[in-house]
């Protein structure tokens, strides 16, 4: 029996071009989160400043919270599919 789900194409083969597909907007928000909080967190490093270092941890939280969100929306929108 060949496996059926979104990633997989008709002969049962890992459809790699859907994958990349879901895959590139996930890591744009992993970056993009990453990079703000790598501000605060330099300047923590820089100024020794607790409050930024709480900001740096707030920001990843946040992102964190929001790519949860998306990859539990999408899976939603692909089960539908």
């Amino acid at each position: 029996m060949s496996p059926s789900g979104p990633f997989f194409d008709d002969s049962g083969a890992l459809n790699v071009g859907r994958l990349n597909a879901e895959l590139v907007p996930i890591a744009k928000l992993v970056a993009v989160f990453g990079a703000i909080a790598a501000v605060p967190f330099l300047l923590a490093v820089a100024s020794g400043a607790l409050v930024f270092t709480l900001l740096s941890q707030f920001v990843l939280a946040v992102g964190s919270a929001v790519v949860l969100i998306h990859v539990v929306a999408r899976g939603i929108e692909l089960a539908d599919e």
